[in-house]
This record gives structure tokens, C-alpha cells and sequence, in this order.
């Protein structure tokens, strides 16, 4: 509930806002922000936090500026890069970007009636007081690889700008915009309670949440989540409801209960590091009023079987500020009648789609992702786009991994979405990543003198066509439904084998004990960026492990136990044998028998081994049995009278 007022709190600081006399006289302004916190982002996506008072930061601001906060690698996900023998780490503040001041609802000043205040300010980490690192560090060098890389490929390929309408040489361009935003899906629910998969799974098939009127505490949730949004300036275009949940319940006490619901808010873009800042501090804000309205907030990807994981798609733009004043969108093709793209734009989807294998690991690194891309939950499985029937029918396809968006009225909205990223996704490391393969691909459209039609022919052509750039024994584009117009077996042929799981998807990296892997393309060759990737590598295998380890094995077990006898007798054969294998399936999947291990006794061995290759084996048997043992169980209590 809130009971004060919104409008009397500061909310953002912007960067012609963060020289001393300004920060001094807007935190004096408002005594209920008591605290200021450097936000540093390292490999395994956490934020920092360390409450410094306002007298403190100001008495001693130059100095912090300058030399930021002091912590250790114990205190940060930077493997490989700090340990207890090398452990130094500055948190180096960032000024280009805005800071934002983030309330404590639960903690109220009472001299002003507010909640109390804590200016967050974004920032870097740095390693042994030379090296900067972390994941902030990742997107910041490969704009900036991007931008300069970029320029040079325009210099010596001049013909690409009569395939781009409203400039014609590099000499009219200013400068470069990248621009990105992401949409981002969770699950909220009233804490303890329990989902039921089959209503949920109906709820679903029925599209009987999907946009529907959002009522109750999770109304009232997401409206002052909304309100209080548009006081940061996030600029925000919508909340609504996803397509998971179930109707809440009105308890005895006159409240609602039993709430699962599934929303998505989204909002308006911005350059690459204020984009992935932004919504760090939505996920905060989001957070923080469900639980004032006693709702539990989850951006897992996936948090429950059965149903609609959380996706967070994220939004790629490439346009230029002419000298003139005028932007305009590198991705628009001169005849925009004719042409879906110029070929800036084709190069770019092609260099993420041919390089997707590599983007991958950054995108989905966790058990949770891989349980998300499954067939038929409008999650992407296959490396596919779709641009559209034709050029006047902008395409709306949400089966494949990236698709065109436009606007026929609108040149400046021509973009890419890219549906594969969840809330857990280090959005940092994807956009860094995504655009230095965009530029693999813009390089080699450039330099091959390709026109729109040229390129639009390349990334359409049928398997086993021979391409300048694409890969001859694959497919890249398709405006059919990749879920049901395919089997498995032509996905797998046409698009390719997607990994079953996070060791899978980090062999396209190569091994731990490779120290490079196949990541040239989205390093730029630089070694402080591979050191970056190795320790992100390192950190997202050792947490995919270990939350196998402490995490899903003891779920499994909950189900396994979970799974129990209904019927009194064996007088029904039918049930008789359907219980018969359920307890096969259990005793296989999770029960020690003398002589033999449990499927989940292996995986915690191979774990405790570090045989990671054994574990991802073990990995997809348990979960076909599970999905087997969940089948048989179902059909064995349907049964029951």
C-alpha cells in the first residue's frame, strides 16, 4: 500500500546531474535518499550493494569518484580472474550513465513521511587497481570494438550507402547509434502456495489469462509498479498479463489467494549500457512493490514443467546522427518497397544467426533456460528468422529465434528482436555479444559488394546451397510455424542440433581446459575480453553444477516423493500395473538398491568428480525419466476413484 507521496521522491540523477555541487544540493533536497551504493556487475550477473551514508559519500565524493570502493574476490563472481591471492577489486562508479535512487518501502523516514532512499550508482570493477573487468566492462568494450570496427568497414565498402536511404558517404555521419530494450516476463504468486500443472496447462491452452483484466492485489501490484516506473523516466509502453496463470481465488477472509500469474512489462529503448542498467533496476523495483503487496516475484526461466517459462526478448536498433541533425535507420533499405533491409541490416541477422552457436552460452546458462526451450511454449529451439511473407507484410512469426521487426509507417522502427533471452540472461553480455557478431556478418556482406536482393537470396536459400558467408548444409529463414509445420528430424537437419544443456551449449566454447575456445568473434581478439568470457565461462559451469547439485536433486526427490500409492488393493490389474511402473521409475530414478546407484546418486558423483561431460549425460536421461514417470503417474491418478 502506498500512503505517501510519490511525487515529493527523487527518483534519478542524469549525467550532466553527477558533478559535486549538483549531487550535494539534490541529496541535500531530499534527506529520506540516506544512503549511496556502488553497483558493480560481475561474471554470474549479481549486483553489488554496500550502504554508504550521504554525509559520508559527500565528505569524501572526489576521492570515491575517483577511486571508487575497495572489496575483494571473495566478495564478487570473478573466477579465474580474482582469488584469495589476488583478490583486489575497485568499484569504479560510471558518470555517462544515469543513477537511480532505489526505496526501502519496509523502512520509513519519519521525519519526511518517506521511504528511506539509496542512490545507486553503476559502475565498473576493476582488478588489481589496472584491469578493468566484470560484465559492465564486456558490453562497454564491444560497443566501442562495434562502433570503430563499423566505420571501418562503411570507409571501404562506400557503394552500401545507395542501398540506405537518406545518406550518401561516412562524412555525413556524427555518430553512430546503437539502440536496444528488453521485454521482461515473470511469474508472481502468493507466497507458499503450490501450482497446480494441469489447471495452469489448461489455463494456457485456452489463452485464459493472456492480456486479460489484471484484478485483485496483482492489479493493484502492477499499476503502482507502473506509476512509480514513469517517475524514473523508464518511459513505459505497457504492463500486461503473459499467457501463464490461473484465476486467483477469493479466500474466507475476504482476500485473494492461490495466486499465479505470469506478467510482462515493457518499456522504451536506449543505448546498450543504459539499456541493460534499466532494466537491472526494473527487476528491483518490480521486486520490491509485489512484496509490499505480500506477492512473490520469480524471473526464472523456467519455474514451472509444464508450462509457459519467462522470456525476455531483447531488441536490437543500428542508427546514425547525421551531421545535419537527421537520424535515420542504418538498417533501412533506400527502396523500402522493394527491400526489407539494406545490407547493413541483412549482414547484421546474418552475422548473429551464423554465429549463434557461439552467442548462445551467453544467452541461455542455466538449468532453468534449457527446461524454457521446449516445443510448443513460444520459446525459440531453433537458430531460424523470419522477415516476412513479402516486403508489405511485416512478419509476426513467434516460433523462430530472431525476427525482422517493422513498421511500414515508421522506418525508424526497423529492428531485431531476438526471442531466446530469459530474466536470467546477463542482458550486459548479450547485447555485447550480439552486436560484435552483427558485425562479422555486416563485414562480410560489405566486403562481398552484396545488394539487398543478393543478401536476401542468401539468408532464403534451401539446404545444401552453396553461400558466400551461411553455412552450404543449413537453413536460416522460414515465415512457416517451426513447431508443428517441421518433425524434429527436419528441424534438426535444416536449422541444426540446439544443445540439450548448459555443458552442451559451452562446447561450442571449447573445454575449461582450452583457454581461448572457438570465441574469436565475440572477444574482437582482444585478450581482456576472452579473460572476461573464460571467468564467465567458469562461473556459469561451476553454478549449473552446483544447483543441479543443491537444487534440482532435492526437487526431483520432493517429486519422487510425492509420487504415492492411491489405491488400496490390486484388485484393479490396470492400477496395479500402472503402480508397478511408477515404482521402477522411482527406484531408477532416485532409490540406492545394494549393487546399484540412482540415475540422481550419479549425477551427484560425477558432480563431486567434476565429470561434467558424465553429468550432461546424466542430465537428459533423468529428464526423460521424470517426464515418463509425471505421464504414468497422471494417467495412474485419473484413475483413482
Amino acid at each position: 500500500m502506498i500512503n505517501f507521496d510519490l511525487n515529493r521522491m527523487l527518483y534519478t540523477l542524469t549525467p550532466d546531474e553527477h558533478d559535486y555541487e549538483t549531487v550535494k544540493n539534490r541529496l541535500a533536497a531530499h534527506p529520506e535518499v540516506r544512503f549511496v551504493s556502488f553497483t558493480g556487475v560481475d561474471m554470474g550477473g549479481h549486483n553489488t550493494d554496500e550502504k554508504i551514508p550521504v554525509s559520508a559519500f559527500i565528505g569524501d565524493m572526489d576521492k570515491m569518484m575517483a577511486e571508487g570502493v575497495q572489496t575483494d574476490g571473495s566478495s564478487v563472481a570473478l573466477p579465474t580472474i580474482a582469488d584469495l591471492s589476488n583478490a583486489r577489486v575497485d568499484i569504479m562508479p560510471d558518470p555517462d550513465v544515469n543513477w537511480y535512487v532505489e526505496y526501502n518501502f519496509n523502512n520509513m523516514d519519519y521525519e519526511t513521511g518517506l521511504p528511506t532512499g539509496t542512490l545507486r550508482i553503476p559502475s565498473f570493477l576493476r582488478h588489481n587497481g589496472d584491469t578493468m573487468v566484470g560484465s559492465r566492462t564486456y558490453l562497454k568494450e564491444c560497443v566501442d570494438r562495434f562502433k570503430a570496427g563499423f566505420e571501418e568497414v562503411l570507409k571501404a565498402n562506400p557503394y552500401v550507402f545507395k542501398h540506405i536511404g537518406g545518406i550518401d558517404s561516412l562524412d555525413e555521419i556524427d555518430e553512430l547509434l546503437l539502440t536496444n530494450a528488453t521485454e521482461l516476463e515473470f511469474w508472481v504468486k502468493t507466497p507458499d502456495d503450490r501450482a497446480d500443472r494441469n489447471q495452469l496447462s489448461i489455463a494456457q491452452e485456452l489463452k485464459e489469462q493472456y492480456w486479460k483484466r489484471v484484478t485483485g492485489p496483482v492489479g493493484t501490484a502492477m499499476e503502482q509498479t507502473l506509476e512509480i516506473l514513469e517517475h524514473y523516466g523508464f518511459g513505459v509502453e505497457m504492463g500486461h498479463k503473459e499467457v501463464g496463470g490461473v484465476k486467483a481465488k477469493m479466500g474466507n477472509s475476504g482476500t485473494f489467494d492461490h495466486i499465479m500469474e505470469q506478467l510482462e512489462i515493457d518499456w522504451k529503448y536506449s543505448n546498450p549500457m543504459q539499456a541493460a542498467d534499466n532494466e537491472s533496476q526494473v527487476k528491483n523495483i518490480v521486486r520490491d512493490v509485489f512484496r509490499m503487496n505480500s506477492l512473490e516475484v520469480t524471473f526464472r526461466a523456467k519455474p514451472m514443467h509444464g508450462v509457459a517459462g519467462s522470456g525476455e526478448h531483447t531488441h536490437f536498433g543500428l542508427a546514425a546522427r547525421l551531421k545535419s541533425g537527421k537520424v535515420i535507420n542504418l538498417f533501412e533499405a533506400a527502396n523500402r518497397d522493394e527491400d526489407f533491409m539494406s545490407p547493413v541490416g541483412y549482414g547484421a541477422l546474418m552475422g548473429i544467426l551464423r554465429n549463434y552457436e557461439i552467442l548462445n552460452p551467453i544467452v541461455s546458462s542455466t538449468h532453468d533456460a534449457f527446461q524454457r526451450l521446449k516445443p510448443g511454449y513460444e520459446a525459440p529451439i531453433c537458430i531460424v528468422t523470419s522477415l516476412g511473407v513479402d516486403n508489405k507484410t511485416p512478419s509476426r512469426n513467434r516460433t523462430i529465434l530472431i525476427g525482422l521487426v517493422r513498421d511500414l509507417k515508421n522506418p525508424m522502427s526497423t529492428r531485431f528482436e531476438l526471442r531466446s533471452p530469459n530474466p536470467h540472461t546477463n542482458t550486459y553480455l548479450v547485447i555485447g555479444a550480439t552486436y560484435l557478431t552483427m558485425l562479422d556478418g555486416i563485414r562480410a556482406a560489405l566486403e562481398a559488394g552484396k545488394t539487398p536482393k543478393q543478401l536476401e537470396a542468401s539468408i532464403s536459400k534451401p539446404y545444401g546451397k552453396k553461400d558466400f558467408y551461411l553455412e552450404k548444409n543449413r537453413e536460416y529463414r522460414s515465415e512457416r510455424n517451426v513447431y508443428t509445420d517441421y518433425t524434429r528430424e527436419e528441424r534438426e537437419k535444416l536449422f541444426g542440433t540446439p544443445p540439450a544443456n548448459v555443458w552442451q551449449c559451452f562446447s561450442a566454447w571449447g573445454g575449461l581446459d582450452d583457454p581461448i575456445g572457438n570465441i574469436g568473434i565475440i572477444t574482437g581478439g582482444d585478450e581482456t575480453i576472452a579473460m572476461i568470457l573464460r571467468s564467465y565461462r567458469e562461473q556459469m559451469i561451476l553454478k549449473w553444477s552446483m544447483e543441479y547439485h543443491d537444487r534440482y536433486i532435492e526437487n526431483t526427490m520432493d517429486f519422487l516423493r510425492r509420487c504415492t500409492r492411491l489405491h488400496e488393493d490390486d484388485t484393479n490389474e490396470y492400477d496395479a500395473n500402472n503402480w508397478k511402473e511408477i515404482v521402477a521409475l522411482k527406484d531408477l530414478i532416485g532409490h540406492e538398491i545394494n549393487g546399484r546407484a540412482s540415475l540422481l546418486m550419479q549425477a551427484r558423483i560425477a558432480i563431486d568428480n567434476h565429470d561434467y561431460e558424465e553429468l550432461s549425460r546424466l542430465e537428459i536421461i533423468i529428464e526423460e525419466k521424470i517426464e515418463e514417470l509425471r505421464d504414468v503417474y497422471n494417467k495412474y491418478k485419473r484413475n483413482i476413484l
